[in-house]
């Protein structure tokens, strides 16, 4: 974890922005610039209320701020961190969507988009007869220009004829012809890095990962995308919702 530092900036007390929007705004910036990166300590209040002549009440709410928009957690005692990608497990996102409402920039370095015939692990996931054609698409997705994931996707060639139409988003493009999945069943488990996907995501052999796959339906049933996702575990935090059925409650009593 590297120190935390500030990036020079001034606040304009002319602006009608308050004080520490202004702040917080160039706080995200900075985060969004690769500035700061996943984990790293943001500085203090006060550090930021000495450096930039502004009061601590100022400081302490641009931080909350962060913190209320997901890009920031507070550790009590420790300080103000980074905070990795937060995906729920109830909703069902794709990667582009997620980021962009973090106020990220979501991109994608593909590695192949090609046509092929399914093998016999996807006939069987997807529904497919033997011989039947799917896209098959890979790419690095990243934020900010720092590599993430890579990932994996099946699609049959009914809903993607022509994979290099593809652009950054494969839901975007499967919604425009009505077949963006609406359920998904995803499997999570953890790995280490294989010599292949560490070499595409550039770390270590062995390196810590989140491995998820999932199947993508479409509101009649039919299965649509298959999908395998490596994803760096320092960058992502998934967070699962649960609840307790009532009338389990009341047989306890």
């Amino acid at each position: 974890m590297k120190p935390a530092s500030l990036l020079p900036f001034a606040l304009d007390a002319a602006d009608a922005t308050p004080l520490y929007l202004q702040l917080s705004r160039h706080l995200s910036e900075a985060v969004r610039a690769g500035h700061y990166r996943v984990n790293d300590a943001l500085p203090s209040e006060r550090a930021l209320a000495d450096t930039l002549g502004v009061s601590r009440v100022t400081a302490r709410k641009a931080l909350a701020h962060l913190a209320g928009n997901g890009m920031v957690h507070r550790v009590r005692g420790s300080g103000n961190y980074i905070a990795p990608l937060e995906m729920p497990m109830s909703r069902l996102s794709g990667f582009s969507e997620d980021l962009t409402k973090r106020g990220y920039q979501p991109s994608s370095r593909w590695l192949s988009r090609t046509l092929d015939k399914a093998k016999v692990d996807e006939q069987m996931a997807l529904g497919l007869s033997s011989g039947e054609k799917v896209a098959r698409l890979e790419r690095i997705r990243m934020h900010d220009a720092v590599a993430v994931s890579f990932e994996s996707s099946v699609v049959p060639a009914r809903y993607i004829a022509e994979p290099l139409d593809i652009e950054d988003s494969m839901y975007q493009y499967l919604a425009k012809s009505g077949h963006r999945p609406v359920r998904a069943l995803q499997h999570f488990k953890a790995v280490n890095a294989s010599a292949d996907v560490a070499a595409k995501l550039g770390v270590p052999l062995g390196h810590a990962l989140f491995f998820i796959r999932r199947v993508g339906y479409l509101q009649g049933g039919a299965a649509v995308e298959l999908t395998s996702s490596y994803c760096l575990s320092e960058y992502f935090d998934f967070v699962a919702e649960m609840t307790r059925d009532s009338e389990a409650d009341d047989e306890l009593l």
